[in-house]
């Protein structure tokens, strides 16, 4: 078995830069265990790339629960002209619909209740909902044209996050994480950060950021609001650094020994979570202080950045994270499900992500930081031309992954330009349709990657991020 492991280049080099053992520890303390910065960046150097790269990290503002387009992005008159009336059925076509409104003897259309103006180079059409997103549009590269099969959340969210609509797959920033290694020793490559709007809240399991049958290291570590981002990392009480060190140079020893006698890599993976934890004692307090930024950068993204948790305070600590050099950062928004309340839902939900959002990408430029990191923005599908429930003010949109808008920016995207289109009723993709996969294979291609060729063995077969398809997008490349 042992011979066989090996074999594995990545599985050799990852033992190379986490056999280490307990001498990994001893930089920090000054005392007994030495620490080889060397066998670490050997990993990273030898992780190469397919060719040159734009893009040497990700934040990844996913919208939890999938925003409505035709009251953010997608401007459609006609549906304002036919409020009320029947979609027609040749437009629908007979498609599949959900369990809530398959029933439904009626399909009348939805207006947006909200006015949309044109702003920038590209003359995109952006909702009065989105003032802040409105300043930046020329920064961005507008999708209308995303599209799915999945119909239902979980599948929907699993699908985007990890390239199938079925659990057991790893995420992405699992999969860069294998690829490309970490810019930074002191912080796990792959941060999951969470926050909850004012709406209806789609539950999300951690196997959406979980590394499946890539090697365990690579999953996202989910950072918390509070005294606490990772829970476990403080010493206990009574203990000291040195009592700490010591206490993990034996248990190094012991999992080295079984290591030897067993030949599992998942042991090898334990060595270096241990390591890593010890490290992120000193690297993680100084990251979550947010007290050193100036009042500049709080009146950018907003007063709701300085409320641990928050969607504007994770935006702002994707930043400091992207300083650091950590490879992918998962920010989640959970709340916007709008199956009901419609208007009030997406009003509470834009004013939640608008500012921050925006202020991200302007923090980012003024920094010298976004020509090589991705932003991308958008939710797990879109919302029904027609409307779910009667036509009254408390009236909802249900789930259509036939088309929907996502919008990303920086690292060799093209800035200003929308592509894509969809109908007059926004029901179906006019122009440019562009799959998950398809997205998947272009955000691997901006880091250099060749999708079909970046793939992982396993029980006998070859996996990749976008299974047995996916094309890059080249239109909206720079």
């Amino acid at each position: 078995m042992e011979h066989l492991l090996r074999l594995n280049r990545r599985t050799f080099l990852h033992r190379a830069a986490v056999g280490i053992g307990s001498m990994a520890l001893g930089s920090l303390l000054g005392h007994g265990c030495r620490r080889n910065d060397a066998g670490v960046q050997a990993a990273v150097e030898s992780a190469l790339p397919h060719f040159a790269p734009k893009a040497k990290r990700v934040i990844y503002l996913f919208q939890s629960g999938a925003p409505s387009q035709f009251e953010l992005f997608d401007w459609k008159p006609k549906l304002r002209e036919m409020h009320g009336q029947e979609l027609p059925a040749s437009v629908r076509m007979g498609q599949r619909l959900t369990g809530m409104t398959a029933a439904q003897k009626s399909f009348p259309l939805i207006g947006a209740r909200v006015d949309f103006k044109q702003y920038g180079q590209s003359g995109a059409w952006i909702s009065d909902l989105l003032p802040y997103t409105s300043r930046v549009v020329d920064e961005l590269c507008i999708i209308k044209s995303m599209h799915t099969e999945a119909i239902n959340h979980d599948p929907a969210v699993t699908f985007f996050q990890t390239g199938h609509q079925q659990p057991g797959r790893p995420a992405i920033g699992s999969w860069l994480s294998y690829g490309l290694g970490s810019e930074n020793s002191n912080l796990p490559a792959f941060i999951v950060l969470l926050s909850r709007g004012k709406g209806n809240i789609q539950p999300l399991a951690s196997r959406v950021w979980g590394s499946a049958f890539l090697p365990s290291v690579h999953q996202g570590v989910q950072f918390r609001a509070g005294k606490d981002p990772v829970l476990y990392l403080r010493d206990p009480d009574g203990m000291d650094s040195l009592s700490r060190c010591e206490m993990l140079d034996v248990i190094a020893r012991l999992n080295h020994q079984a290591a030897e006698e067993f030949g599992d890599p998942e042991i090898n993976t334990r060595i270096s979570q241990y390591e890593m934890a010890y490290r992120m004692q000193t690297s993680v307090p100084e990251l979550t202080d947010l007290g050193a930024e100036p009042d500049s950068t709080f009146r950018l993204y907003g007063a709701d950045a300085m409320i641990p948790g928050t969607f504007a305070a994770n935006c702002l600590l994707a930043r400091r994270l992207c300083e650091r050099g950590v490879r992918f950062v998962q920010l989640y928004h959970m709340g916007w499900d709008a199956h009901s309340d419609l208007l009030g839902m997406t009003s509470r939900l834009a004013k939640d992500v608008d500012q921050a959002s925006a202020a991200l990408i302007t923090d980012l430029k003024q920094r010298g930081l976004l020509e090589d990191t991705l932003v991308i923005w958008g939710g797990e599908f879109g919302r029904t031309t027609y409307g779910q429930g009667l036509l009254d003010d408390n009236y909802g949109r249900d789930h259509h992954p036939r088309c929907f808008t996502i919008w990303m920016a920086g690292a060799g995207v093209k800035p200003g330009i929308v592509y894509g289109e969809t109908d007059e009723f926004g029901y179906n993709i006019a122009e440019n349709p562009v799959h998950v996969h398809d997205l998947q294979a272009t955000l691997l291609h901006l880091f250099g990657i060749d999708h079909e060729r970046f793939v992982y063995h396993y029980q006998g077969r070859r996996f990749r991020l976008t299974d047995v398809s996916g094309k890059v997008v080249r239109d909206i490349l720079a």
